[in-house]
């Protein structure tokens, strides 16, 4: 749906209109790891590898996580050539100091340190982890330009190119996981290759398609957004560093829960499990985040659209909370885990209590992403900030004391603290959330 097709009385169907590609992006993504996860199980010696895959992508994804805001940023931000070539600019610097931070990390004596002296890993998943974090280094610039050029289509209104994209992503990315698991290869190397080959061959996608969006930006001079003065530089690290620290603090969190996980009942395997858990709850948490920029995009169009925005969002969170359910407390968890993942029936075990645990988990996504998107569009971004902080602390604290005091098996630990953090950074937000709406409107 373009601009055109959005009138100033918006409705629900409209809405979906907007949002679904977006929505369907995220939900090919989040299936992305489950394929993966998939083939590693299929492979030889499964548990190392699984575990091994599950700590070099919470990694990469750590270096990639300054970054990944880049989106809901351009989304809000870019509206003529100027602003453009600065957030261009942006984008390119920051990926690099990224790049820099992975590639120090990769030192063998620093790595070391991280991994197995602070860490505790066993040296056997502490050198796959170290090989296929070497193959997932273009990662994290290939997932910032991408990110960027989505933020243009978005802006543009050219949601569906960004699905035309991940499918280009999720097919490249089966044909090499496919290819390297009939090669027998390890697992854990398998599985990072197929993720940054993917996301590499996005990338040249989504830059040709973004093309004509780009073309039209550089054609105007003077947008009509920062009330006619020109972007500079500290405006946005003054609003995008907010939105750069909850996504690294909100993904640095794992290797905190690795560390407790591997001091707790059942290391090997709640490390093993972990992997496939996340994956089974992002795909039903992904297509609640990825209603973020459709609001801030949504909103810059047209202040109005609010309160039919929020009833869309309270409807999403019950249908992926309802979807869970189904999933959790139904053999199709069994089915899922052990048939389709691949799970031995051991480690299948380990998986399905810690997903009723996490039932709720996509209807506080939900409410969390729409409250994101409110706040940023108000240019109200330090908050965001402060709640991830307090859902980070809260994820930390039931660990020590869940692994720590009560010794609990580490997936459930994990799926306890996971949940408690979520909910209370929902509430930290409510109030800043409605006195901001309160100020739209």
């Amino acid at each position: 749906m373009t601009d055109s097709d959005i009138n100033s009385d918006i409705t629900s169907w409209q809405i979906f209109l907007f949002w679904s590609p977006l929505a369907l992006s995220w939900l090919m993504l989040s299936i992305e790891g489950s394929f993966v996860a998939a083939v590693i199980a299929r492979l030889a010696e499964a548990k190392y590898n699984l575990a091994a895959h599950g700590v070099s992508f919470s990694l990469a994804m750590i270096f990639e996580a300054p970054i990944i805001s880049i989106t809901p940023a351009t989304t809000a931000l870019c509206s003529d050539n100027h602003s453009l070539r600065m957030l261009n600019r942006f984008t390119l610097v920051l990926n690099l100091m990224i790049t820099a931070l992975m590639l120090l990390m990769l030192i063998s004596p620093v790595f070391s340190f991280f991994i197995q002296d602070l860490i505790g890993l066993p040296d056997k998943i502490a050198d796959l982890t170290h090989t296929a974090l070497i193959i997932l280094l273009p990662w994290p610039m290939s997932i910032g330009f991408r990110r960027f050029y989505q933020g243009v289509l978005i802006s543009r209104g050219l949601t569906r190119r960004i699905t035309y994209g991940t499918i280009v992503r999720l097919s490249t990315m089966i044909i090499t996981g496919l290819f390297l698991y009939f090669l027998n290869t390890t697992g854990a190397y398998a599985g990072a290759a197929a993720l940054s080959m993917g996301v590499f061959v996005e990338l040249i996608a989504v830059r040709l398609m973004a093309g004509s969006s780009i073309s039209a930006f550089k054609q105007i001079k003077a947008g009509p957004k920062h009330n006619h003065r020109k972007l500079t530089y500290g405006y946005i690290i003054r609003f995008y560093y907010p939105l750069a620290l909850m996504t690294v603090m909100s993904l640095g969190v794992y290797p905190m829960v690795i560390f407790f996980m591997g001091r707790s009942r059942f290391p090997i395997e709640s490390l093993a499990v972990l992997p496939v858990v996340n994956s089974l709850i992002f795909i039903f948490r992904a297509i609640g985040f990825s209603y973020q920029e459709a609001i801030i995009a949504l909103l810059n169009k047209n202040i109005s659209y609010l309160r039919n925005i929020r009833s869309f969002a309270i409807g999403l969170g019950i249908t992926l909370v309802v979807s869970l359910i189904l999933v959790a407390f139904t053999p199709l968890s069994s089915l899922w885990f052990h048939s389709i993942s691949g799970l031995s029936l051991h480690l299948t075990e380990f998986a399905t209590l810690p997903v009723k645990i996490m039932a709720f988990m996509p209807g506080a996504a939900a409410m969390i992403t729409f409250q994101w998107g409110i706040l940023v569009h108000g240019g109200k971004t330090s908050p965001i900030s402060i709640a991830t902080v307090i859902e980070i602390c809260t994820i930390l604290a039931s660990l020590f004391v869940l692994i720590g005091l009560v010794d609990m098996v580490g997936i459930n630990a994990a799926a306890i603290a996971f949940m408690m953090g979520i909910v209370l950074g929902n509430l930290y937000l409510l109030p800043f959330t409605k006195r901001l709406m309160a100020k739209l409107t």
